[in-house]
């Protein structure tokens, strides 16, 4: 009966490490995080931690190489990858950005002369350049991939092209006869039911790829989660922004130059667009291992131009180094037009989470990862000041 006994043990004994090791995926070494997308997650704007409109080394918290990501340059031009990205959570866990500003659910930019931006798709051409699917299954082949980030959409419905239009209306049209970007025939041809419904199938396709990417090179559903992230808010709806509406300030001091009324429909419409868009393709891909990650309020209360927070010239801010500084200052970087003729600011960089903001998501996202027990839930900023790692303090409810 003992020997029996200790030979039952034994056998649960190896059928519990046999289901362990079941867990990690088919690369050896310690885990890893990957994220996938467009300049929201790439870390686009890392490189600035609050905004000026006196020297810009005053918010310059990583320098000119904040967007390297290979040997003496970025592996693909313009996808700023920066060191900020939330990518990073450390802790023994490793990371791989793939995404990459300007990117959108297939791959562009594939002619001569034009800049080439990695879709989620496995694009693969002679020049060696991939899609970030393809990507993403070499690097899983070889690493043990436990979560994969996935935030893309906003580049389909145009997020650029909307940016632009709303400040040219502001600049373009006085307080007496606004003329706004919301209503603008093409703008609101942007979100109707017809073309939302087809984006959502493009970012089903999406995850199904980043699926299909992992079960490539040799995951199946059980050995990790898709982490579907939603997008924040830039900036606040037009009561709380902190500049007039008439005059020049709005744009040339604060850089948020957009009307009351189109500030608010980018909170109602356009943001919460790009976040059902997300929710609903991840529901409609039936791929089980999905959850969501919601970050639409995460920069609440730090926004461009919100009344809560200002430039640091406003607040009396030596530099983004200043105790304090990360609560007084901005997380959003200020829609530039003629400061990024010469640099160092770029204009790609305007409207886009910054310094505190990456790592306020990279906060988020180790709470998610969860020492690899991946879980979703809301971002939310929960108090003031720093944690241990110098990040602000964020929760994940």
């Amino acid at each position: 009966m003992a020997s029996r006994l200790i030979m039952f043990v034994s056998l649960m004994l190896v059928l519990g490490l046999a289901s362990t090791a079941a867990a990690d995926g088919p690369g050896d070494g310690p885990p890893a995080v990957v994220t996938l997308g467009d300049s929201a997650i790439s870390g686009e704007a890392g490189r600035w931690a609050g905004n000026t409109n006196g020297n810009p080394a005053r918010t310059d918290a990583l320098g000119p190489s904040a967007y390297w990501d290979a040997a003496g340059g970025e592996a693909i031009a313009g996808c700023h990858r920066s060191k900020a990205a939330q990518a990073h959570i450390g802790g023994g866990v490793l990371s791989a950005n793939l995404a990459c500003s300007g990117a959108r659910t297939v791959t562009g930019g594939t002619a001569a002369g034009q800049n080439f931006k990695p879709g989620i798709d496995f694009y693969s051409d002679a020049q060696g350049r991939q899609g970030q699917a393809l990507a993403l299954q070499g690097y899983a082949s070889t690493h043990n991939v436990r979560a994969v980030v996935l935030m893309i959409g906003a580049n389909n419905y145009g997020f650029g092209a909307i940016v632009e239009r709303c400040v040219l209306n502001w600049l373009t049209s006085p307080s007496l006869f606004k003329n706004y970007c919301s209503d603008d025939s093409d703008i609101v041809s942007r979100f109707t039911p017809a073309r939302v419904a087809a984006e959502t199938v493009n970012v089903r396709d999406a995850f199904t790829r980043v699926a299909t990417a992992m079960s490539n090179a040799g995951y199946d559903a059980t050995q990790y989660t898709i982490l579907a992230q939603t997008y924040w808010s830039p900036i606040p709806r037009g009561a709380q922004i902190r500049y007039p509406e008439s005059g020049w300030s709005r744009q040339f001091v604060g850089g948020c130059g957009v009307w009351n009324r189109d500030a608010n429909w980018a909170n109602d419409v356009v943001v919460p667009t790009f976040n059902s868009t997300i929710r609903n393709a991840a529901t409609q891909s039936g791929l089980t291992n999905v959850k969501v990650l919601n970050m639409q309020t995460a920069l609440n209360g730090r926004r461009l131009c919100e009344d809560t927070v200002g430039l640091l010239e406003e607040k009396g801010v030596a530099s983004w180094t200043s105790p304090g500084a990360v609560d007084k200052t901005e997380w959003v970087a200020q829609i530039r037009t003629v400061s990024t003729i010469v640099g160092p600011y770029q204009l790609q960089e305007s409207a886009h989470a910054s310094y505190w903001g990456q790592l306020a998501m990279r906060n988020c996202l180790r709470q998610a990862y969860n020492g690899g027990t991946v879980k979703g839930g809301a971002c939310v900023r929960v108090a003031d000041g720093l944690n241990a790692l110098h990040e602000p303090q964020m929760g994940l409810g």
